[in-house]
């Protein structure tokens, strides 16, 4: 029901909404489920092989992941990409 609820919000966005929206939505998530694995920036930077720097950016909106860099996150995070996802698209 959400799903068809943001599905529905999501398809009356502009190009730039939707753009902000998924920023937004990606990097509440990242913040949220590094801290539930209870790691720091470093932690998981060190565990995606990206820098803390890139970590930062990614969580404070500024840098939007390749797909493989968001496997490497949820890889870093014990988490699947599916479950990634469906946790941004529930926001």
């Amino acid at each position: 029901m959400a799903a068809r609820r943001a599905a529905r919000v999501f398809c009356g966005m502009s190009a730039n909404s939707k753009d902000e929206w998924l920023l937004n939505a990606f990097s509440l998530v990242l913040r949220q489920e590094r801290t539930r694995v209870g790691i720091s920036q470093e932690e998981l930077a060190h565990r995606a092989g990206k820098s803390i720097r890139y970590i930062s950016m990614l969580e404070s909106r500024k840098h939007q992941p390749s797909l493989a860099t968001l496997k490497s996150i949820c890889d870093g995070l014990g988490v699947s990409m599916a479950y990634f996802v469906a946790e941004v698209e529930r926001r």
